[in-house]
């Protein structure tokens, strides 16, 4: 992988995105002047941390090779997400963990169901 796999990532999964929008976050729009809202879990991992997590989730017995030579970027990424919930009243409804765990076996239903390549 890219990088020592130690910069931090704000945590998100696909399953956070399902509450469908409302007026008031269409009148909250950068595009209309105001500040932007940041949506997510609020979780931040490193890349390291995540890499290990989804290698456990999918049985992956393989190694997972960093590369230190390429450079890591940002340290550090973590949404603060509390505009959503003074504005909106909304907060992700799935952790990362939840939503990590229903997406490989969404993948894994899905590849399954797809047969042999």
């Amino acid at each position: 992988m890219w990088s020592s796999g130690a910069p931090g990532a704000p945590a998100a999964s696909s399953s956070s995105w399902r509450t469908p929008p409302t007026a008031s976050w269409r009148d909250c729009s950068a595009t209309k002047g105001g500040d932007p809202v940041n949506l997510g879990t609020g979780e931040e991992i490193t890349i390291r941390d995540l890499a290990l997590k989804i290698q456990a989730l999918t049985g992956f017995e393989g190694e997972l090779r960093f590369n230190p030579a390429y450079p890591d970027g940002q340290p550090r990424r973590q949404l603060d997400t509390s505009r959503a919930l003074e504005r909106f009243g909304w907060q992700a409804p799935t952790g990362l963990d939840e939503g990590l765990r229903r997406t490989v076996a969404w993948m894994q239903g899905a590849l399954a169901s797809a047969g042999p390549s």
